[in-house]
């Protein structure tokens, strides 16, 4: 079965202790809502998930196994979304998706022209990034998120620079994915809009002097 465990990660920046002992897990068909004030260690903890920075103690898995025993694997079947879209200014929408995706799998036009259609950036298909909005630049990223076809997506604030109908699309992807069997992790301050029933959200609360905790919120 799909699930993305953490067990007790603890985390260091300097002398600063980021992630304490936090614990979670995600499992196929559910999406899980990572909120908290800013410095809460929100990405931190998605990099971390992700196997970008080391741990101090604690370790995620992927399926049962530890992500460090074939993270090749596991970043296959892994999409991640940061604050910066990773797109080439001077590539074409389609251009982009076509070299990001391609690195994975073969991916034709049809697919690209697609994905595009769907994120509501059709017309941006052979335009080069730096001509168009940011908002257009994370819709463009986001049909990047699609066309992997990976099952885990770990999204921070996908939502920037979206307008309330981006936002709309966004929630609509996220639901149709974790519908699919897939799973989703996303950190953001703003309300997913999902279905009822549809997430579960965990709250990382700073602890004076003494890191991140991680509270699971119930309704």
């Amino acid at each position: 079965m799909n699930e993305i465990a953490a067990d007790g990660l603890h985390l260091w920046r300097g002398e600063a202790h980021v992630l304490q002992g936090v614990t979670l897990s995600v499992s196929a068909g559910e999406c899980l809502q990572v909120t908290g004030a800013n410095g809460s260690g929100k990405t931190t903890l998605l990099r971390a998930l992700c196997g970008l920075v080391p741990l101090e103690a604690g370790h995620v898995s992927w399926r049962g196994t530890d992500i460090r025993v074939d993270p090749e694997a596991f970043h296959g079947e892994l999409a991640y979304l940061g604050h910066d879209n990773g797109l080439k200014g001077d590539l074409t929408s389609a251009e982009n998706l076509h070299y990001a995706v391609g690195m994975r799998r073969r991916i034709g036009r049809h697919e690209i022209a697609t994905a595009l259609e769907r994120c509501g950036v059709p017309a941006a298909r052979g335009i080069p990034v730096r001509r168009l909005s940011a908002g257009q630049r994370r819709r463009v990223a986001l049909a990047r998120v699609l066309l992997t076809g990976a099952a885990l997506w770990l999204l921070d604030e996908p939502g920037s620079n979206l307008d309330a109908a981006g936002h709309a699309l966004l929630a609509e992807l996220i639901a149709a994915h974790a519908g699919a069997g897939g799973l989703a992790l996303v950190a953001t301050h703003q309300a997913l809009g999902l279905p009822a029933g549809a997430q579960r959200s965990v709250t990382l609360q700073a602890l004076t002097g003494q890191g991140t905790a991680a509270r699971e919120d119930r309704p």
